[in-house]
């Protein structure tokens, strides 16, 4: 019994974003909520919001199989970049430097625990 939630095109690199993730990977859905709300990092609050969407499909399809939602676990998750955002900035002499502002894709898999 597994669910899926996805959230795409996230603000951030993924590099930073899988600092948080690789803390949560393989931990209990309620142990890993506590830990994301605790932690002092921008992205841990978007990951906050994706594993409780995973929470809310499981119950969502599994609802009468799945009757303690503390009960899942996250079996897998995956950030991979997204598409970066180029910004030009003026610099001395008529130049021009690039900014690149990057995206990143994120994946739970949460999975109820026999």
């Amino acid at each position: 019994m597994q669910a899926i939630a996805r959230a795409q095109y996230l603000r951030g690199s993924a590099r930073k974003m899988r600092q948080v993730l690789d803390a949560i990977r393989g931990k209990n859905v309620e142990v890993a909520l506590t830990m994301l709300h605790l932690t002092n990092k921008k992205n841990a609050l978007e990951l906050e919001k994706v594993v409780r969407s995973a929470v809310a499909n499981a119950m969502n399809i599994y609802g009468d199989k799945i009757h303690d939602p503390n009960k899942l676990s996250i079996i897998e998750a995956r950030c991979d970049g997204g598409p970066m955002v180029k910004r030009i900035r003026a610099r001395a002499m008529g130049r021009a430097y690039r900014i690149r502002k990057r995206t990143c894709h994120l994946e739970i898999i949460v999975e109820a625990e026999d």
